[in-house]
């Protein structure tokens, strides 16, 4: 039996998941300062301006996501968690610098682009470092530092923000939140920034890169860290061998992805991944304001009450390590999507009977609860360790582009949805998404629990070179 360098490994996958932190801290710390940078940009009337703000960064995440596949490949792993590192700095910065509203959603897009490279690199490469057995607890960190970094975001900005008076909804355009508070919100994402630079330089390559470009005795080095000599060799051979199964083929790229013998599994990673987004939760983060005040609470209760579904997205997040491993994957996913199902039907009646109040929190809470300990960390577990080596950095790229399409169409919708149809009819649409969402899983869904990622690789694909799943999907 192995013996694991447990601090060495929890080292490499905790400053990875940093890259989950940035990703979490950028995408939520807009949710604060919306209501500020409103004011002061004069788009507080124009739901078309509101929802560009908060989706250009998606667009960046979009260029992030199709370049990392191919950077990824060509450069390794480590390179490119730099790069985005750096990225985010640059963006943090610059988003609050600006004084015009175009450079502001500049920026705020360069930051999507770090968002983007890191979303699916970060729990890649954990998958790829990470022992079999505790891999799905070791990605989830992933999705524990986003929390921790949505946490950490929403905790600054009702920190930097001055107390409002007890019934305003729109700030005063002369005071400091809208002068500088909002700078400062953005400004704050550079601190944990610098900390991911410089960490990130001492983390080693993924050896699954390192082995399938012929650096082995690299790859032995770093493997004999993580679990000793016996470990390294099982490991390396197992690499090896599915590169010789894959010689016959031309290595990676969009057609071989693209082609019959992966078109089931490709077409299943990209529903669990957009799924992950059409579900809904992400909404209350984004829209907090819009959402509460819906509920009948004010500007100063809506910043506290957004830091209360942070706290429940961490706490939930704890529940969702302990269990993925042992519930497992399938199991998980069926239950965030009907419990959603569930919450955003009776959210949808409450909304529909102006309900307002502490029952609201409850339900909101509630929809964060579910989400945090399935959907959120399951999502990018499944996504990171469904696909085989060879094609791994595309085939996640590609799904994570295709979870960023999906979170665009979420962000720039709500405002339109909410207007037109009202809180109760929004929740309703993302209550039957969730119907089918369920549907879906029990039927196509398979459980990878236990398994290395070779493992799911035979299950998955066959030895023969014919797919197990129907790929008639």
């Amino acid at each position: 039996m192995n013996k694991f360098n447990k601090g060495f490994i929890y080292f490499i996958c905790m400053v990875s998941a940093m890259g989950g932190l940035l990703f979490g801290y950028d995408w939520v710390v807009i949710g604060g300062a919306k209501p500020f940078y409103e004011v002061f940009f004069g788009i507080e009337n124009s739901p078309v301006q509101q929802g560009l703000a908060m989706s250009i960064a998606l667009a960046g995440c979009l260029i992030g996501a199709m370049v990392s596949g191919m950077l990824a490949d060509r450069l390794g792993r480590k390179p490119l968690l730099i790069t985005s590192a750096f990225i985010f700095l640059v963006s943090a910065y610059g988003t609050g610098a600006f004084d015009s509203f175009g450079a502001f959603l500049a920026a705020r897009c360069i930051g999507g682009i770090a968002i983007g490279i890191a979303s699916g690199l970060s729990p890649m490469y954990i998958a790829e470092i990470a022992p079999t057995k505790i891999r799905g607890k070791l990605v989830s960190l992933n999705q524990l530092a986003i929390v921790l970094g949505i946490l950490g975001a929403q905790i600054v900005n009702y920190l930097i923000a001055e107390p409002m008076p007890v019934g305003v909804t729109l700030p005063d355009p002369s005071s400091w939140n809208v002068s500088m508070g909002w700078r400062w919100m953005f400004w704050s994402a550079a601190f944990p920034t610098a900390a991911f630079l410089l960490l990130a330089f001492f983390i080693p390559e993924s050896p699954r890169w390192l082995t399938m470009k012929r650096k082995v005795p690299k790859a032995d080095a770093i493997l004999t860290l993580i679990g000793g000599k016996d470990y390294a060799i099982s490991e390396i051979k197992s690499v090896q061998s599915g590169i010789e199964k894959e010689n016959s083929e031309k290595r990676g790229g969009l057609r071989i992805l693209f082609s019959g013998r992966y078109r089931g599994i490709l077409i299943l990673g990209v529903v669990i991944a957009v799924f992950q987004q059409w579900c809904g939760t992400n909404v209350i983060f984004n829209y907090a304001q819009e959402i509460f005040s819906d509920a009948g609470y004010d500007l100063g209760e809506m910043l506290f009450n957004i830091v209360l579904t942070g706290i429940t997205n961490v706490v939930f997040t704890f529940i969702a390590i302990y269990t993925i491993d042992r519930l497992g994957r399938k199991k998980l996913m069926l239950i965030g999507a009907t419990g959603l199902a569930l919450v955003y039907t009776i959210l949808g009646f409450c909304y529909w009977n102006h309900v307002t109040g502490f029952f609201m929190i409850i339900l909101v809470v509630a929809a964060i609860a579910f989400y945090a300990m399935t959907l959120g960390p399951v999502t990018w577990v499944l996504i990171s360790e469904l696909f085989p080596n060879q094609i791994r950095a595309i085939a996640v790229a590609t799904c994570t582009f295709a979870l960023w399409i999906g979170s665009i169409t979420l962000t720039y919708s709500f405002p339109l949805l909410n207007v037109s149809l009202g809180s109760y009819g929004t929740f309703w649409i993302y209550a039957a998404i969730c119907v089918l969402g369920s549907i879906f899983f029990a039927i196509r869904l398979p459980e990878t629990k236990g398994k290395s990622l070779e493992q799911i690789e035979k299950e998955l694909i066959g030895d023969e070179n014919e797919m197990i799943m129907s790929t008639d999907f």
